[in-house]
């Protein structure tokens, strides 16, 4: 139990990091906006085609339905927006580039959401039963979420654990229409959904299981055991539609083909000092998966070092929160970017090749900082659980955060451009070095060109 004023404490020093963090916005960013919701939300994506991201809004209250919603989000152009415009925000309000296109009455929680890469219209939802749930997004029909409404109906119920599904470890393969999802069971499931999407013409504004008043339900192609605990998070080879990993609360990384039955074909035995979070298969370069843990740390394995015995070591383990890893993710655009976000309500960004770099070390001995970490958004109050880089828009991510312990509110929406919450970086901040000091060295030389000049004419 809290003593007498620790909670306090813990909130003074929250809010003094928040108000330094929002003095620098006009410095780290190049766009940013901040959405305030009035309930708890685990997750967000963007869609590919970048005109709008969905959000699964996780209501706790039970006098309310749960909701999924799909927003349309307005990305500015890098560049654009005044330094003013992105500091002086309301945290309270909800933002003006944020608004709301359609909602789904969800049955039950929304604790993931991923969609499918060849269509962003269908898209696979996490909830707390052991089916994960799909959904035409573009043929579900618009709901409003007042009490006592009827629930929407998935299109597909993709059925197979034997207990509930844990709230995160949800995919689909960017290669073809395959869903795989991890439960308490301790199971890894996989399905194959086109034969669903071909039959019910899901994704092409066909006839949506609102009309038939009915879902299909689909049995899985096949069911994995290795796990000896409830597994976490779940990621496909980018490759290959038969090629997945999975971690799990057994600390434990596993490799599986489903060519090869239903084994593991690796498993790394204690891949980190504690549960393990959630994991990531580097588009880039297939050989590369990043995991992250209760440990407070994210592991780079490289699969040409694991053996079919579970022997192998990371090739590098990044320190740089003080609390778990709850959500990882590779950059889209650069293969040796990746972002980390925690329950120390930090997000980092991380480059891999900057480790071990002559450079980057002797300014680790000016300011000491973690190898390797060249970002860190510092937006959020409390853990964050969710978050998402644009597929589209380079540098740009929309990350969630749970508020409700620090504040006592809802769940935070950001979405920012890292430039390189939603947020984007400035591209300051990552282009290289000798390239950014020879454009301010530029921007100087215009600035003393015309000091004398308007100084002239404001004397007239």
């Amino acid at each position: 139990m809290k003593k007498s004023g620790e909670g306090s404490s813990l909130t003074l020093s929250v809010d003094e990091r928040y108000k330094n963090w929002k003095s620098l916005i006009p410095v780290l960013y190049d766009w940013f906006a901040n959405h305030n919701l009035v309930w708890p939300s685990l997750s967000c994506r963007f869609l590919r085609d970048a005109s709008f991201h969905v959000r699964g809004v996780l209501l706790t209250d039970g006098s309310m339905p749960n909701t999924l919603i799909i927003v349309n989000c307005e990305v500015v152009k890098p560049r654009v927006a005044a330094a003013e415009h992105i500091s002086e925000f309301n945290e309270e309000a909800r933002s003006p580039f944020v608004k709301k296109y359609k909602t789904l009455i969800h049955p039950g929680e929304v604790n993931r959401i991923r969609e499918l890469p060849q269509n962003n219209n269908i898209v696979a939802t996490h909830t707390d039963s052991p089916d994960v749930l799909i959904w035409d997004l573009e043929a579900q029909p618009n709901r409003h979420p007042v009490i006592g409404a009827s629930e929407s109906i998935p299109d597909v119920i993709l059925t197979g654990h034997t207990e509930n599904a844990t709230e995160f470890a949800l995919a689909m393969s960017p290669a073809e229409p395959f869903v795989i999802s991890g439960g308490r069971d301790n199971n890894v499931v996989l399905w194959s959904i086109q034969d669903a999407i071909t039959s019910l013409g899901l994704g092409k504004s066909g006839v949506s299981s609102f009309a038939r008043k009915e879902s299909l339900r689909l049995g899985p192609r096949g069911v994995f055991e290795g796990h000896d605990a409830a597994v976490e998070d779940v990621q496909f080879c980018p490759s290959s539609v038969l090629e997945f990993c999975s971690v799990g609360d057994d600390s434990c990384l596993i490799l599986w083909d489903a060519r090869s039955g239903n084994a593991p074909i690796v498993k790394v035995e204690k891949a980190h000092d504690d549960d393990l979070h959630c994991v990531d298969w580097n588009t880039h370069d297939t050989n590369l998966i990043l995991t992250g843990s209760a440990d407070n740390t994210v592991r780079i394995f490289d699969r040409r070092n694991l053996t079919a015995g579970g022997v192998g070591s990371p090739i590098y383990k990044f320190e740089g929160h003080n609390a778990p890893i709850l959500s990882i993710q590779w950059c889209p655009d650069i293969a040796s970017v990746f972002a980390s976000g925690a329950e120390d309500g930090f997000l980092n960004i991380w480059d891999y090749d900057k480790v071990g770099n002559d450079k980057e070390t002797t300014r680790a001995k000016a300011r000491p900082a973690p190898p390797g970490l060249f970002f860190q958004h510092g937006g959020h109050r409390d853990k964050i659980v969710d978050f998402h880089w644009n597929p589209a828009e380079p540098w740009t991510i929309a990350s969630i955060s749970d508020d409700v312990a620090s504040t006592g509110g809802g769940g935070t929406l950001q979405i920012c451009v890292v430039d390189a919450q939603i947020w984007r970086i400035s591209d300051l901040i990552y282009r290289p070095e000798e390239e950014v000091i020879a454009e301010l060295t530029k921007f100087k030389e215009h600035l003393t060109k015309c000091g004398p000049s308007e100084t002239s004419k404001s004397s007239d």
